[in-house]
């Protein structure tokens, strides 16, 4: 999607030093996608203390070993 953005010019040059990106096309993307990926996990660490989760990632990580084992003989 096309837009057009009046953004000052030293901060567009932040921005661009900073992402390393080679067009401010990239630059931009590369912000807008960090700048979610923040929100989204500001949102789930409010959630800390209100789920409960079991921690078994290594129990689980187990079974898919297991699952992919079973399945690669067959």
């Amino acid at each position: 999607m096309r837009t057009t953005l009046n953004i000052d010019d030293y901060l567009f040059q932040d921005l661009l030093s900073i992402t390393r990106a080679k067009t401010k096309t990239e630059a931009v993307r590369t912000a807008l996608t960090e700048y979610l990926r923040m929100k989204r996990k500001e949102k789930v660490l409010t959630m800390r203390g209100k789920l409960d989760i079991k921690d078994n990632w290594q129990e689980l990580r187990q079974r898919e070993i297991v699952e992919h084992d079973e399945g690669s003989r067959e």
